[in-house]
């Protein structure tokens, strides 16, 4: 199953997907965290038909909440947010955009860090959240060369094994092969590159892997600690800035597994509540950074 056939099956043709705006909010959002300096820089934005994105929910109920809390109630247009980690001499990034072809209205990370004139072998390190398109198949430029020359590959184990295994491809919907194909593709190239990590691992020096499986098998988000202030990085396990927050019970078409992807949510939402952690978000709204707070009996994003 080639590109053009899973966006047919998600409900965007190739005519309709090229004339989409190719501008998004590319707003660049530096926070610090001790000595750390964390920035959100944008890869532009998705745009997925809402009944790709939660086609288990009856659609007056879904029509409704969108509708008033302003969303569009035909297509969601989730912004793809990266996360930039200066730590003295490490120059980190959380994950590596879509890249050229997957949604002309994503990949444009290497545009936003030109604009920040930061260069692509200043990276010294990448790490994934999970291996979706968005996330990916940015690491590989048009020549299969890895777009990041001097930087370590720092990838989830059961999510490479999953990508990977035999039986991943017969096990995926119709809509997901081509990102098996995808991942496999990228993969390969990285492989001579990959540093394999286990959840709850210090990847690097004071970054945790947080297990949130269940948007795929190894999803994974990092808390970034310094002394007693932490960040997480939330990678997909949260991808809504309305409805993951006050109905996490929802089922998306997002996640691979729906029920477990909503039992990680809950969790994760009652941990970034308690422990008043401020995140980003790689699908959530203004950069993704923000913090979770408690409404009646479920939550609300706060930025």
């Amino acid at each position: 199953m080639n590109r053009r056939n899973f966006l047919k099956t998600v409900g965007i043709s190739g005519i309709s997907l090229f004339a989409m705006p190719l501008v998004s909010s590319f707003a660049t959002t530096k926070i610090q965290l001790g000595n750390k300096i964390i920035r959100s820089i944008s890869d532009g934005h998705l745009q997925l038909p809402m009944s790709f994105v939660y086609p288990d929910i009856e659609k007056n109920l879904l029509e409704k909440i969108l509708t008033n809390n302003g969303l569009a109630t035909n297509f969601l247009k989730p912004e793809c947010n990266l996360t930039l980690l200066e730590d003295g001499e490490k120059r980190i990034l959380f994950d590596a955009g879509a890249g050229a072809n997957f949604m002309a209205s994503a990949g444009k990370l290497f545009t936003s860090l030109e604009d920040k004139a930061i260069s692509l072998d200043s990276i010294t390190d990448v790490i994934f959240t999970h291996g979706h398109p968005d996330h990916i198949w940015g690491i590989v430029d048009d020549f299969d060369e890895i777009s990041f020359p001097n930087a370590k590959l720092h990838f989830p184990r059961v999510e490479w094994d999953f990508w990977r295994a035999d039986d991943t491809f017969s096990k995926v919907g119709e809509e997901r092969k081509t990102f098996v194909i995808g991942a496999r593709n990228r993969l390969e190239i990285m492989e001579e590159r990959i540093v394999l990590f286990n959840v709850g691992d210090e990847v690097l020096p004071g970054i945790e892997a947080v297990d949130t499986a269940g948007h795929t098998p190894g999803h994974c988000s990092f808390a970034i600690h310094h002394g007693s202030q932490s960040l997480m990085v939330i990678g997909d396990a949260i991808t809504n800035h309305i409805i993951s927050f006050s109905k996490p019970d929802w089922p998306t078409g997002s996640d691979q597994d729906t029920e477990l992807g909503a039992k990680t949510r809950k969790m994760l939402l009652e941990r970034l509540a308690t422990d008043k952690m401020q995140i980003i978000g790689y699908h959530l709204p203004n950069g993704g950074v923000g913090h979770v707070e408690r409404k009646a009996q479920a939550f609300q994003f706060i930025q």
